[in-house]
């Protein structure tokens, strides 16, 4: 059976990762968490001080691009993201970095740097691949193409008790600022903003258990899948 390209976009703390890894698994495809790749930039530029208050310096990060490696790899059983050969995958998912990633992942030449290695990396195909511009922007050939969301408030409900079951710090208000403050940002930035392309399907999970979305996504790959045979 022919492998296909499937493009996974949708709202922050929509379970985008969560479906994508378990579809990926199922069929036995290569999973690609672009969101993470950006929360490892993000990091990075944490770390240097590449900053201008609230405002990242983009003439600096540009500048310091070329030092950023990054790369998956699986670590007791699950995906890690390396950073310059670190495992950063606990600190990348901490508020500290969910507030300054969209501002990060607005600057036209972090996307560049980062949509040339996806789009590597999915050359070969047989790939399930999460993020905001995927199915618009990164993969625009992909078979299927499934954007995700789910209301605003459920998807802060969802990220506090996730944070907060690994032992965080935080507060839901702060949680529900963060998915809405994202939101606008992610939809309104000039380069690869997160909207759902033209050919993709809406998955609204705002009332839908992780199995049941699940089914729905393996139901969908499969009736395309059939039709490439």
């Amino acid at each position: 059976m022919q492998k296909i390209n499937i493009a996974i976009d949708g709202h922050s703390s929509c379970g985008k990762s969560t479906i994508a890894k378990q579809l990926a698994k199922d069929l036995g495809y290569t999973y690609i968490d672009t969101g993470a790749m950006y929360r490892g930039v993000t990091l990075y530029t944490l770390r240097e001080g590449l900053w201008n208050g609230a405002t990242p310096d983009e003439v600096a990060i540009q500048a310091r691009l070329p030092e950023i490696k990054l790369r998956f790899a699986h670590k007791e059983g699950r995906q890690i993201l390396l950073l310059n050969g670190e495992d950063v995958e606990e600190e990348i998912r901490g508020l500290r970095v969910s507030n300054h990633v969209s501002p990060i992942a607005a600057l036209p030449s972090v996307r560049h740097f980062l949509v040339r290695q996806q789009q590597e990396m999915a050359k070969e195909r047989g790939v399930v691949m999460d993020g905001r511009d995927v199915g618009t922007v990164v993969l625009p050939d992909a078979e299927l193409k499934i954007f995700v969301t789910a209301d605003a408030d459920v998807r802060a409900d969802r990220r506090y008790k996730e944070l907060t079951s690994k032992g965080q710090q935080v507060t839901y208000d702060e949680i529900l600022d963060n998915v809405v403050t994202r939101d606008r940002i992610d939809s309104t930035r000039k380069v690869g903003p997160l909207k759902r392309a033209d050919d993709a399907l809406l998955l609204d999970n705002s009332t839908m258990t992780i199995a049941e979305q699940q089914e729905w996504v393996t139901r969908e790959a499969k009736r395309v899948l059939e039709g490439t045979k």
